[in-house]
């Protein structure tokens, strides 16, 4: 389809690059035949755990490129140099503590997809990279704890907040409001435990 339209402008966010439970991570831009017309858009906030950095960039064709900086020029002004140093390190480390990093990930994404999995009404799919569930809550949705009904993800979410004392993010804020977010980037106790706190507040839906 992309080949059919020549003018397009092929936008890669890769920024979970190295946060991939599948295998190598493979670019868009490897193509020669759609290089030119490719912006990769990455950073150290996910891959190197470094999100207060606040260090980004991307990759282009050199066209592309010298549009983008006339716009950053004008709205952004340049990184702190102990940010820069920092991500010259990170880029140029051996990737030992990345692998440690990606591990520990997966281990956490199978506790909280074996976790949730088990909690009736759930509905999910392993995910493949990064440090989140997305579950379907939509046998949910009609449900009643005393006198709130959970019509939306949003309902939910406040539920499990109230009663759970668990923060989701809607799906609504994705486009999909049958499902929540939930992060796995915290300890494996924590995650056990926020799996038995909702799975007890959903067991009060009738």
């Amino acid at each position: 389809m992309i080949f059919g339209y020549p003018n397009i402008i092929v936008i890669s966010d890769e920024i979970y690059e190295h946060i991939n439970f599948i295998g190598k991570h493979e670019s868009i831009a490897q193509f020669d035949s759609i290089r030119n017309r490719v912006v990769i858009i990455n950073g150290v906030s996910k891959g190197y755990a470094m999100t207060g950095w606040r260090i980004g960039f991307s990759a282009s064709a050199k066209w592309i490129a010298k549009a983008c900086e006339k716009l950053q020029g004008q709205q952004t002004s340049g990184v702190c140099s102990i940010a820069q140093r920092a991500a010259i390190a990170a880029f140029n480390s051996d990737g030992e503590y990345i692998r440690q990093m990606r591990e520990t990930f997966r281990r956490r994404r199978d506790l909280m997809y074996e976790g949730f999995s088990s909690i009736p009404g759930f509905m999910l799919n392993k995910p493949q990279g990064a440090f989140y569930i997305f579950p379907e809550i939509s046998e949910l949705l009609g449900k009643q704890y005393n006198s709130e009904t959970i019509n939306t993800s949003d309902d939910f979410a406040m539920f499990l907040l109230n009663h759970a004392h668990v923060a989701v993010v809607p799906g609504s804020a994705f486009g999909s409001p049958k499902c929540i977010r939930l992060s796995y980037a915290t300890s494996d106790d924590k995650l056990k435990e926020s799996i038995e706190r909702i799975r007890n507040a959903v067991a009060l839906l009738k």
